[in-house]
């Protein structure tokens, strides 16, 4: 109940920076740690196929769905930097980050800001509880949309919910309102 009270306003100003972001051909990049990665596929899957209407499929891309390149990099540089090198290697100025945890702790998550920030990059963070440290690296510019409450499942049907909202007012701005 207290989500529905104070996401909404922010579900839509998130959608709106996706939005203005795919109509100046950036693109969406998503990630997560364990069930707030599947999410965050659940969101690209629903970008780049489809909502609930034909369209034609919105630049998006999850960055936690390759293990190859994953268990590279923590060999490598260690588990901090899973996302972050590949946001540094694939992202633009102008491109969306949409990170998904449910506690704001993970140093993974904390680095992809911050790779992000560097970047000109603005992020979007579903987050949970009192967001962790990940409220406090986000900057005026990004949006955090924080699910009040510290139980796991609750967080993660709110971020499921918020997910499908964001797709649905993302294909309403682009492609008109949905009459199915």
């Amino acid at each position: 109940m207290n989500a529905g009270e104070h996401l909404p306003p922010l579900l839509v100003s998130a959608s709106q920076l996706m939005v203005n972001a795919l109509l100046n051909d950036k693109k969406i990049i998503c990630c997560g740690n364990g069930i707030s990665s599947a999410q965050a596929q659940i969101l690209v899957s629903c970008l780049i196929n489809r909502f609930e209407q034909e369209r034609p499929g919105l630049p998006a891309m999850h960055i936690g769905a390759d293990i190859t390149t994953q268990t590279s990099i923590s060999q490598e540089y260690g588990l901090n930097d899973t996302y972050a090198k590949q946001l540094r290697a694939l992202g633009q100025a102008g491109d969306i980050l949409i990170l998904l945890t449910e506690q704001g702790r993970s140093g993974s998550l904390l680095q992809t800001i911050s790779a992000a920030h560097d970047k000109d990059i603005q992020v979007i963070a579903l987050t949970g509880g009192d967001g962790g440290d990940i409220a406090a690296l986000l900057d005026t510019r990004d949006i955090e949309l924080r699910v009040p409450s510290h139980s796991k499942p609750r967080i993660h049907e709110v971020h499921l919910l918020s997910i499908f909202c964001l797709c649905d007012l993302i294909d309403q701005q682009l492609f008109g309102a949905y009459s199915g």
